[in-house]
């Protein structure tokens, strides 16, 4: 196999882990250089293959890519733009292979929910149907462990330590105010 570029984009409502698996993506993809040359990624999601927007990863450190498993937000930005079918938007479809062709891209990688799973699919279709081979593959991020043909979802870790912190932020609050912020304070005459 010849040496192809990589696509990566992040989709959707940003999770805590969205950065963790774009850091993933990009050091597996290094340690693959026999295979994959260099990944773009894409501003604001798939909007950034679209636009021909692309960030070329590999003018970043080492220690920046690893940097995104603590980074917060969606370091290349993401978007809510649902591809619809084939049929009704084969010219978009078109534009994204037209785009991967100009980059030489053999590689895209889709972090997103289960809309972006079914973006990457109907790319692999439309690759095929082209004659442009591509390898799709679609990096979980949702929170709510609905992606079939999965275990479990990296964003759902994320959901539960947000709900525990919470709990216990909340559970601090009222510890420190316990004195005269209950009822209970009020009627021994409390004064607020």
């Amino acid at each position: 196999m010849a040496l192809k570029n990589a696509f990566y984009a992040q989709s959707g409502g940003v999770s805590a882990v969205i950065n963790a698996s774009a850091c993933g993506a990009l050091q597996t993809a290094r340690q693959h250089s026999e295979k994959i040359g260099k990944v773009y990624a894409g501003r604001n999601g798939i909007i950034g293959a679209l636009t021909e927007d692309l960030i070329d990863t590999s003018v970043e450190t080492e220690a920046a890519i690893a940097a995104l498993k603590h980074t917060p937000g969606a370091a290349f930005g993401s978007c809510r733009y649902k591809l619809s079918s084939i049929h009704e938007h084969r010219a978009q479809y078109e534009r994204l292979i037209e785009v991967f062709r100009a980059h030489d891209i053999g590689f895209f990688f889709y972090n997103g929910g289960g809309d972006s799973q079914d973006t990457a699919y109907k790319v692999s279709q439309i690759g095929a149907g082209l004659a442009y081979p591509i390898v799709c593959v679609g990096i979980p991020k949702t929170i709510d462990n609905d992606l079939p043909i999965t275990d479990c979802s990296p964003g759902f870790g994320s959901v539960a330590k947000y709900v525990a912190t919470s709990l216990r932020e909340a559970a601090l609050d009222v510890a420190a105010r316990r004195r005269c912020s209950t009822r209970l304070a009020a009627a021994r005459g409390c004064v607020q």
